[in-house]
């Protein structure tokens, strides 16, 4: 592990240790917790280059807040990154990120007004301009593939995705589950202030939430009736200074009047001098199940099925992958000429719809161009990993595939549906099989399209070179979701897995 306290020192090692290899960003204050060592556990196991940088940044410091006082315990820090296997830490002073010719006069990033106008940002009124400013900044210097944030600073995950997209920053921002103790009380490095008394209190603000969360399962989405509910619970300790309670959209920070699809409900509090906040997504919408895992393993066929037993949409992403790989090839395109590849993405049209004579099959077109068949050529699978690995066709996918999943009721396979397109699914499947198996099965499948003397070895060796190009790309990479259930298909029969999926969904959801 490394310690670098410049940019220069942290630019010269990029330059010589980035090459093609993922990034990671974890922007921490110091003083370390398990919540943040959470999201460097998450890095590391995404990325080959994980960097946490420890910056206690004065301009999200309002004047009478703890900007002096705030814990800073680096030589600890050190050692807790090191046991996680952190790769740089960056460690800059004050002087070194906002020099001093610059300190009165440095230019600011200003997030949209409305997003800064309530929550925290009324008592804290430049708080998340200077956020955004020294996120931005650590951004364009370590240029990330992806940044890592804790969903419990909702408020300033909100604002930082909005950033990156409003400029293009070309990061993914992978918000990260609050990391609570046993007492429900979310982790925060201002916790160690609380008395014995407050500590005591503290988990109330919790279970307020879930209480409101429980008003909201069972049918009420008003929003003065679940704010109502929060602050009646709150009110029953003596120390809890409420400061606010208020339900608004996860993505713009408005405020809602009732919940129609997903709404954050959150808090923030005083014990004594200490501030505290937590918050809830409340979701009213049909079940995302995603289904990932290598080529061959069965996703397509078990989640049509799964879709039919379910009631629910199959979104078929493969196929999308697919389409467009036929449509480069029809087009004469080089597989390598990805400006090229980009350009004709942006401009083309996939649409999925079902067989009315066979409910769990799908239809695809392009441009108005049914496409179904074609695009389960062999030439089309050899070629689609190198199209579906570019950085322009999958953002131009991924789009349209998370606006299909905005209200749910969807089922969804591909390499990354869990971890990267739908990463909030109610229930996450990774499948899986033997390089045998799924050579074995995809030979079936191409003697039956009429396909005929396939090579077995032949195949084994193309799955095998898949699996590394899927799970080595820079790009949203084959990665089984932390969250998600391996179920290996050996010696399992389609109905055996779908049953045992089905099964798991009735059982979780």
């Amino acid at each position: 592990m490394r310690l670098f306290t410049t940019k220069a020192g942290l630019l010269c090692y990029l330059e010589r240790h980035r090459q093609n290899r993922e990034v990671a960003l974890v922007p921490t204050m110091g003083s370390l917790h398990v919540g943040h060592l959470s999201l460097i556990e998450r890095a590391r196991q995404e990325n080959a280059i994980v960097i946490v940088s420890i910056f206690v940044n004065p301009l999200q410091f309002g004047p009478t807040e703890d900007f002096q006082q705030y814990p800073r315990q680096l030589d600890k820090d050190l050692q807790l990154c090191k046991q996680v296997g952190v790769d740089v830490i960056f460690a800059p002073s004050t002087e070194e990120m906002l020099p001093p010719s610059q300190s009165n006069d440095n230019t600011q990033v200003i997030p949209p007004t409305k997003m800064i106008s309530g929550l925290c940002a009324r008592s804290r009124t430049t708080h998340f301009q200077g956020v955004a400013t020294i996120v931005t900044k650590l951004l364009n210097l370590v240029k990330p593939q992806r940044a890592y944030f804790g969903q419990k600073d909702a408020q300033q995950l909100a604002i930082i995705q909005r950033l990156v997209t409003d400029l293009d920053c070309g990061v993914e921002i992978v918000a990260c589950p609050i990391v609570r103790e046993d007492s429900g009380l979310a982790l925060s490095s201002r916790n160690q202030y609380l008395t014995e008394s407050q500590k005591s209190q503290a988990p109330l603000i919790y279970r307020a939430l879930q209480q409101a969360q429980k008003v909201f399962q069972a049918g009420d989405r008003n929003s003065a009736n679940l704010i109502e509910v929060v602050n009646s619970e709150l009110a029953l300790a003596k120390d809890i200074q409420v400061e606010y309670v208020e339900l608004v959209d996860p993505t713009t920070m408005m405020p809602l009047a009732q919940v129609d699809n997903v709404g954050l409900l959150a808090i923030a509090a005083r014990l004594g001098s200490t501030r505290l906040i937590d918050n809830l997504l409340l979701r009213y919408r049909k079940p995302i199940v995603a289904i990932d895992g290598p080529a061959g393993a069965g996703k397509s066929t078990v989640t049509r099925l799964i879709a039919k037993a379910l009631g629910l949409m199959y979104l078929d992403t493969g196929a999308m992958y697919r389409a467009v790989t036929w449509r480069v090839m029809q087009a004469g395109i080089e597989l390598k000429d990805e400006p090229a590849i980009a350009e004709l993405v942006s401009q083309s049209k996939i649409s999925l719809t079902t067989d009315d004579t066979n409910g769990s099959a799908v239809r695809v077109w392009l441009d108005g161009e049914e496409v179904t068949q074609a695009i389960r050529s062999p030439e089309v699978t050899a070629n689609v990993s190198a199209i579906a690995a570019q950085p322009a066709v999958r953002r131009e996918l991924v789009k349209q595939q998370q606006s299909w999943g905005s209200q749910g009721g969807i089922v969804a396979e591909g390499r990354d549906i869990g971890t990267h397109v739908f990463p909030d699914a109610e229930l996450k499947i990774f499948l899986t099989a033997s390089v045998q198996e799924r050579a074995r099965r995809r030979q079936q499948d191409l003697e039956q399209q009429g396909f005929q003397n396939v090579s077995l070895a032949e195949l084994e060796r193309d799955i095998q070179q898949r699996d590394f190009k899927d799970s080595t790309r820079t790009f949203a990479p084959l990665r089984k979701a932390t969250d998600a259930i391996e179920i290996n298909t050996d010696g399992l029969s389609i109905t055996q897995v779908t049953e045992k999926i089905v099964g798991l969904h009735h059982q979780q959801l």
